[in-house]
């Protein structure tokens, strides 16, 4: 089976209280463009009788991290994974304006994360859902350059960590 695609990233404020899981405000994080996951997983404990490999404790998760890249953040998205201050209003000429501020109030929660990732097999093409089900972001670093006389497309790169 091959992958052939990547779409539909979508993120959530994730929330715990005791064993309960649950998430909120789900929308999309933006439009797919590349995903790249990085999972460590710890060594397999082996139990050895009779010179041998008797039973076996397949290595658990470890750690993780995520590269999602998309077209871009909706300030929806960047509010609900960034922690995002709410929007305070400036005076700019006669109009106010909304400004995002990325200052000392930020927090990043926690949120869940969901793609669809599209396999082909035999000729067949198939979507499987992709679940990160706790992942926090780290603010991104931005790159923008202007115009010419053709157009240079310019992505978001996010990082993040999964636990």
């Amino acid at each position: 089976m091959v992958t052939t695609g990547f779409s539909k990233p979508y993120v959530a404020k994730y929330a715990n209280e005791g064993s309960t899981v649950t998430y909120s405000e789900g929308m999309p994080l933006g439009r797919g463009v590349n995903l790249n996951l990085e999972v460590e997983a710890a060594d397999d404990n082996n139990f050895y009788a009779d010179n041998v490999i008797a039973e076996t404790e397949s290595g658990k998760f470890v750690r993780g991290s995520a590269t999602i890249t998309v077209d871009g953040l909706s300030n929806d998205a960047a509010t609900l994974i960034f922690g995002l201050p709410e929007p305070e209003s400036v005076q700019v000429s006669e109009a106010p304006v909304e400004m995002q501020g990325y200052g000392e109030a930020l927090n990043p929660p926690y949120v869940g994360y969901g793609c669809v990732r599209r396999t082909q097999h035999n000729g067949k093409v198939e979507f499987w859902p992709v679940i990160l089900p706790k992942i926090k972001f780290a603010v991104p670093s931005e790159e923008m350059a202007t115009q010419e006389e053709n157009i240079e497309w310019q992505t978001q790169e996010l990082s993040a960590s999964i636990e």
